[in-house]
């Protein structure tokens, strides 16, 4: 197969994730609307995706081998990430959603490059290029011009706490992600494989107790295990895969496309209506990450 079209195949490939990725959102809400605990949703989720990947560890000797060389200081590092990211990150994405539309949560979270630039400068002595903080300037624009004037009902209110608790622990979960992949001391697939496995746990313990299992359905189990072995366990598989030919430039770009798709399908599956000036909103707000998200990685890429 020649470059061009290996090329273009991995393109469609991370595309077709992208749609895996933007219906998890509608399926998540249905779940939600069906009245699954959403904690314990989460945690059911991401520790059938675990359950997923186990195979690939403990049927191969060389990750099997992996796997036992890691140090004390590697559990304690991946346990933080699985806290941070699973428990912390992906738990708030479910609470959140059971109180915001999808499009409204999506928004939020796309705010994580930018927290990311603002993060690097006060702790890695990063500097944003002038082109960075002219994307950070129109994301927050953006924000603004969706919530603004601020008329939220309480419930709302509490949603978009947990949302922002979730863009924080996302943009940390970057920034330690970055740190533990950077050493290249421990294969990508391990690091998923022990920090999903650490933080559904966390996930599953902390929604038993403090919410339970609910009454679940045929079609809650049904979204669940679609969830984890479709969206999750095969999606990051292909991703990752992708990421052997496209360079982190093109990979950003097409991961911005997951916003407006979660708009658009949350119009026609969940009767979620977006006004003019919300549509302004998150088309700024996802140009603005964009220009964050591209001069980061040409920044990186010359390094």
């Amino acid at each position: 197969m020649s470059s061009s079209s290996t090329r273009i195949n991995a393109i469609l490939q991370a595309v077709f994730v992208t749609v895996l990725w933007a219906s998890s959102w509608i399926l998540i809400k249905i779940g939600l609307r069906n009245h699954l605990p959403p904690v314990t949703f989460a945690g059911l989720r991401y520790g059938l995706a675990w359950l997923c990947l186990m195979p690939f560890i403990l049927f191969k000797r060389e990750r099997l081998s992996e796997l036992r060389r890691l140090s004390r200081t590697d559990w304690l590092r991946l346990g933080v990430l699985g806290l941070v990211f699973y428990a912390l990150t992906q738990g708030s994405q479910f609470l959140s959603l059971a109180y915001l539309p999808a499009a409204m949560v999506s928004l939020l979270l796309n705010l994580t490059p930018v927290v990311v630039g603002i993060s690097a400068v006060i702790f890695l002595s990063e500097r944003p290029t002038a082109f960075q903080w002219f994307g950070i300037v129109l994301a927050t624009l953006g924000v603004g011009l969706y919530f603004l004037p601020i008329a939220l009902p309480r419930a709302q209110v509490i949603g978009v706490a947990v949302a922002l608790v979730g863009v924080l622990a996302n943009a940390g979960s970057s920034l330690l992600g970055r740190e533990i992949n950077r050493s290249e001391m421990i294969s990508p697939l391990l690091v998923t494989f022990v920090s999903m496995g650490i933080g559904s746990v966390l996930l599953l313990v902390a929604g038993t107790v403090t919410q339970g299992f609910g009454a679940m359905t045929w079609q809650d189990w049904s979204i669940i295990t679609w969830l984890a072995v479709v969206n999750t366990a095969f999606a990051f598989t292909l991703w990752n895969r992708t990421l052997r030919t496209l360079t982190a430039i093109e990979s950003s770009v097409i991961n911005s496309l997951m916003m407006p798709q979660i708009a658009i399908l949350a119009f026609i599956f969940l009767d979620e209506t977006l006004s003019a000036k919300e549509i302004w909103g998150l088309l700024l707000v996802g140009i603005g990450v964009l220009i964050v998200q591209l001069k980061r990685q040409n920044q990186v890429q010359s390094r």
